[in-house]
């Protein structure tokens, strides 16, 4: 059984964690079983939740989200033989060719699921992950947390993340996924897979920051784009570009009309209805 670990993440990876796939495939290895990442977007997350930081702080939720600024949070553990390092490897590829920093543009939280982890692991999994991202601002804006079953489960199920304790192999069956968190606490994208490119982590966030990140041409393309699970990137949305289409339409005839009228008054300005023209007046004389 061990040595079809590897390929059951893999199987995770590319059918589990996404809606259409399972769709597509709707026969799920016994091992799997309660393990699938179901999309809750609008959620409003428990940020009254208690948990342990890798310092050994008692914190909440609520700590880490603050005005303006998203929140990717991760729920992995940091005994994992596999899988949770290939997430948080893929996203620390996306975020170093992010120009964005955590702590100053966007928080991260990662959660263990795993609740007979504690803040030593955390503290540990923190300094590797930290010296591997190399963005000295990370410190203050990366977290990693441990809790309690109860409350690692209400996370959990409020984000729609499965895992399932397997006794037989000692290790937790789970997707690969990471979520997009607003900066009030709700479920705005679902990321999915082991690859995160920057491109798409920055669109992400500018989409959950609720457009207070982002340069005029991300604003422009999420009009235009939107995430597709199945393909794990921002494809062409063609509504949304003829809805942009429409609102560029009447911008352009508005600013036409405008000038039209601005000539038209500046013309009539030469000689106004009620003043009679100099000829008029030494006729008469």
């Amino acid at each position: 059984m061990r040595a079809l670990l590897p390929i059951l993440g893999l199987w995770l990876v590319t059918l589990g964690a996404t809606p259409s796939a399972r769709a597509q495939n709707p026969v799920m290895p016994v091992e799997l079983e309660g393990t699938e990442i179901t999309e809750h977007l609008g959620a409003k997350l428990p940020l009254d939740l208690h948990f342990t930081d890798e310092n050994s702080n008692d914190v909440t939720l609520r700590d880490y989200f603050h005005a303006g600024r998203p929140v990717i949070l991760t729920l992995n553990y940091y005994e994992c033989p596999m899988l949770c390092s290939m997430v948080l490897d893929g996203l620390i590829k996306g975020l170093s060719a992010l120009a964005w920093s955590p702590g100053v543009e966007f928080d991260i939280v990662t959660v263990s699921i795993n609740h007979r982890e504690g803040p030593a692991l955390a503290s540990a999994k923190k300094k590797t992950h930290l010296e591997a991202l190399g963005k000295p601002t990370a410190e203050k804006g990366w977290h990693f947390l441990t809790g309690s079953a109860e409350n690692i489960k209400t996370l959990a199920d409020t984000v729609g993340f499965g895992y399932r304790w397997d006794p037989t192999q000692m290790q937790y069956a789970h997707g690969a996924g990471i979520m997009l968190i607003s900066p009030e606490g709700v479920v705005s994208r679902y990321l999915y897979g082991i690859s995160y490119p920057e491109d798409t982590l920055r669109l992400a966030l500018t989409e959950t920051s609720q457009g207070k990140l982002g340069s005029v041409v991300d604003k422009f393309i999420l009009y235009c784009f939107h995430y597709v699970p199945s393909s794990r990137r921002y494809e062409f949305y063609i509504w949304g570009a003829m809805r942009l289409g429409g609102v560029l339409t009447m911008i352009a005839v508005g600013t036409m009309l405008a000038v039209f009228w601005r000539l038209e008054r500046r013309g009539g300005a030469h000689l106004p209805d009620n003043v009679a023209p100099p000829t008029d007046a030494v006729t008469r004389a």
